[in-house]
């Protein structure tokens, strides 16, 4: 499997989940999310996928400190509709790692470990998101803005080629060095993309 080699530079998000740990999934419920897991269920790397990861990486660590965060405790709110934009890859994103749904998630069992109704979107919020640890009883809200990273100016004219089929094979994989680039750097920019605000 062959990827840009930055993916495996970004930093691990480590989380705790009971729920793997009774059902024997993972001993001690112990695991670990990196880039490259959510880019394999997205089927691509972006912006918005990088920014999502980010997001959740700094909230959880905003909200746990340096312990695993603990997955089917999270609850996470979006100021967008499910339907607007890049709301829904952001939150698929969210839900891979934190367990997170609105109503489509496990049911739990017995009364435990429900994952269901952990996930809103338009809330009354004016970040980006809003991250909830519901046994700490502790917020976090983060706003993400790619703006400051901005893409390399030879994107423009081979996207307009790509989109025409004029494209070059040679020009379609610099397309994509350009593209994954932009990512590299959002992530080597993470405090100039995040902001946190407490609540």
């Amino acid at each position: 499997m062959s990827y840009p080699s930055f993916f495996d530079d970004v930093e691990v998000i480590k989380v705790v989940d009971p729920l793997s740990n009774v059902l024997g999934a993972f001993e001690m419920g112990l695991y670990e999310f990196n880039y490259i897991d959510v880019v394999k269920s997205a089927g691509h790397s972006c912006p918005t996928v990088s920014g999502a990861y980010l997001m959740t990486k700094e909230a959880l660590k905003a909200l746990y400190g340096d312990k695993p965060a603990m997955r089917g405790d999270i609850k996470v709110e979006f100021k967008e509709d499910l339907e607007d934009g890049v709301a829904g890859v952001i939150g698929n994103v969210v839900s891979q790692i934190t367990g997170a749904t609105d109503k489509s998630g496990f049911k739990g069992l017995a009364g435990k470990f429900a994952r269901h109704s952990l996930m809103d979107f338009n809330a009354s919020i004016a970040s980006s998101a809003k991250f909830t640890s519901i046994s700490l009883g502790k917020s976090v809200e983060v706003v993400y803005d790619p703006n400051s990273v901005m893409p390399s100016p030879e994107m423009q004219p081979l996207m307009q080629k790509m989109m025409s089929g004029q494209a070059e094979p040679s020009e379609i994989k610099e397309f994509g060095t350009l593209w994954q680039d932009r990512v590299k750097r959002i992530f080597e920019n993470t405090s100039s993309v995040i902001t946190l605000i407490p609540n």
